[in-house]
């Protein structure tokens, strides 16, 4: 049988900073599906080296790259979130770049199928139709608030503003197909991964006969 495409079968995971994508991502892969993380992705092209280092270099000017050849993430976060116009520039930067990396990973997968962690799923028409099915990690508010403000040790400020630049709870729901409500125990999320893993893998079986 020859093997299915990402494009016959695959899942958009998406959720709020905060939200546990990345936790839910790695069960998802314990079960034997594929990942690919886009913030990942993003991180190995700003790496040194990285495909995006000289693009951001131009338009961003020297101060944005360190001195190890990587770019400064701070010095750009503290742009982005303040700047709409400059955070637009990045992103028109990244993530075709993104994208591209992306389905070179997702083509030479080899799980039963791929989960595309896309944050800005919503947000970014370039990723629109990127997954055939949509996987929305949603929690409560301040429970992202809370997690965002202990992991990255950043004020309540900072994260609202990060909040404040992503899509709604409510937006991200309306386009999910699935929804994970990640409040509760990693025992008790992995129950609903596992119900759907074996969903998501009757489903790819019956796309690639």
């Amino acid at each position: 049988m020859p093997k299915m495409s990402y494009k016959d079968f695959s899942i958009g995971l998406t959720g709020g900073i905060g939200s546990g994508k990345t936790m839910v991502a790695n069960l998802f892969a314990e079960q034997g599906a594929t990942i690919v993380d886009t913030d990942d992705v993003a991180r190995n092209l700003t790496l040194p080296g990285g495909e995006a280092i000289e693009p951001i270099r131009k338009e961003f000017g020297e101060e944005f790259i360190q001195p190890d050849g990587a770019m400064n993430r701070s010095l750009m976060r503290e742009l982005v979130f303040s700047r709409a116009d400059e955070r637009l520039k990045l992103e028109a930067i990244l993530h075709p770049l993104i994208r591209k990396v992306s389905i070179e990973q997702a083509e030479a997968a080899t799980g039963t199928y791929v989960i595309f962690v896309i944050p800005l799923l919503v947000e970014l028409p370039i990723w629109h139709g990127m997954g055939t099915r949509i996987l929305a990690v949603d929690c409560p508010e301040e429970l992202q608030i809370e997690r965002v403000m202990k992991r990255n040790n950043m004020s309540r400020e900072q994260v609202t503003a990060i909040m404040a630049a992503q899509a709604t709870r409510q937006q991200r729901l309306a386009i999910a197909d699935d929804v994970i409500v990640n409040d509760k125990s990693v025992g008790e999320v992995l129950k609903e991964v596992v119900i759907l893993h074996a969903k998501y893998t009757e489903m790819a079986q019956k796309t690639g006969l």
